[in-house]
C-alpha cells in the first residue's frame, strides 16, 4: 500500500460540558484533562460561554457548557508504515487491536514513527475516523507505550462519536490484569481517589484534590506470591495513568513502573506488567452489545515463573 499523509482542512468547533465535580476547577486545566493535551496548547484555544469568551484562568461554576474552538493542527509527514498488528476483530466501522508492549499509540514529539497510527494507515489507508484530527485517526482511547492489550479504532467519524459517548458515560468496559508489589490484603476492593497533574513533575499524574477529576479502579486479587500480588482491574473512569497511580496509591505500585515503582527491581521486564485483557461495548451500527478477551502476554507468564508458586 502506498504511503499517505494525514490530512486535514479547518478548524473544529467542539462543544465540552463540565460536571457538578469540576466546580473550581481551572478552564485550563479542565480542557487539558477533557481534550488530552497538555495544559500550554489548552490556554491557547478560544472558549466562550453563554456569548462570553472566557479567560484561561476562569473558574469553573459547574454543569456549564462551553464553545471550544479547537485550531487545524499543522500539516504533519506521518507516514503508512507496513507494522504488523494483531487484529482482534475486524468489520466496516471498527477495528480492535491487541497493542505490544512497547508501541506508542500515536505520533508525537520523539516518537514521529513506529506508532500504532502509523501502522493503521499503512492498514486501512483513507477507512479512519477524522474526529481527533490528523495526528490521531481513528484513535478513540489510548493505552499507555508500556502497556499492552486491547484497542478500539474507529473506522468512520460515526462510530468513533457513539463509542466516545459509551466512554464517557461509562458503559464501556475494560478490565486489566497487573502484577503489583507487596501482598496486597484485601480480597476485592474500590479505589476512589482524584487524579491530577503532579505539582513538581508535569509528566506524572497523582491522587491529588486540587485540579483533579474523580477516578475509581475496582480490584480483584487473583493470586498471591511471596512479596507480590496478581490483580484484576476494572476502570470505571479512564484518567490518564490511572491503575499505575492508584496502585502506588495504596503503596503497591505496579511491577516493571519506572515511573511510579522507581528504584525498584524490574525484573527484567521492558514496561510495567500490565495489560488490558478485556473490552467491551455497544457496537455503533448494531446496538449489540460485543466483548473481546485476550491471552496473557510472555511478560506475564516470565514474570509469573521468576515470582515461584503462588501462596
Amino acid at each position: 500500500m502506498a504511503e499517505s499523509p494525514m490530512t486535514i482542512e479547518s478548524s473544529e468547533q467542539r462543544t465540552i460540558r463540565a460536571e457538578v465535580s469540576n466546580t473550581g476547577e481551572r478552564l485550563d486545566v479542565f480542557l487539558s484533562q477533557k481534550l488530552d493535551i497538555s495544559r500550554s496548547a489548552a490556554q491557547k484555544l478560544e472558549v466562550v460561554s453563554g456569548g462570553k469568551a472566557l479567560s484561561k484562568n476562569y473558574k469553573l461554576q459547574g454543569t456549564e457548557e462551553f464553545c471550544v474552538t479547537i485550531p487545524a493542527p499543522e500539516p504533519t509527514t506521518a507516514q503508512a508504515q507496513n507494522i504488523p498488528l494483531s487484529i482482534v476483530y475486524e468489520d466496516d466501522d471498527l477495528l480492535v487491536v491487541n497493542k505490544p508492549q512497547g508501541m506508542v499509540v500515536h505520533p508525537a514529539a520523539g516518537n514521529r514513527d513506529g506508532t500504532l497510527v502509523n501502522a493503521l494507515l499503512y492498514l486501512c489507508g483513507d477507512e479512519l475516523s477524522s474526529v481527533n484530527g490528523m495526528v490521531r485517526p481513528g484513535i478513540v482511547h489510548r493505552l499507555d507505550k508500556d502497556t499492552a492489550g486491547l484497542l478500539i479504532v474507529a473506522k468512520n467519524d460515526f462510530s468513533h462519536r457513539i463509542l466516545a459517548k459509551q466512554i464517557e458515560a461509562h458503559t464501556f468496559t475494560r478490565c486489566y490484569r497487573a502484577v503489583i508489589w507487596g501482598r496486597l490484603k484485601e480480597d476485592s476492593g474500590t479505589v476512589d481517589a482524584p487524579i491530577g497533574r503532579h505539582k513538581t513533575d508535569r509528566k506524572r499524574m497523582a491522587v491529588t484534590f486540587e485540579n483533579s477529576r474523580r477516578a475509581l479502579t475496582h480490584f480483584k486479587v487473583l493470586e498471591r506470591y511471596r512479596g507480590f500480588t496478581h490483580v484484576q482491574l476494572a476502570l470505571e473512569t479512564g484518567r490518564t495513568h490511572q491503575i499505575r497511580v492508584h496502585m502506588a496509591h495504596l503503596g503497591h505500585p505496579v511491577v516493571g513502573d519506572r515511573v511510579y515503582a522507581k528504584g525498584r527491581d524490574v525484573y527484567g521486564l521492558d514496561g510495567q506488567c500490565l495489560f488490558a485483557e478485556h473490552i467491551g461495548f455497544k457496537h455503533p451500527t448494531t446496538g449489540e452489545f460485543i466483548e473481546f478477551n485476550a491471552p496473557l502476554p510472555d511478560f506475564f507468564t516470565n514474570l509469573f515463573k521468576k515470582l515461584g508458586q503462588p501462596e
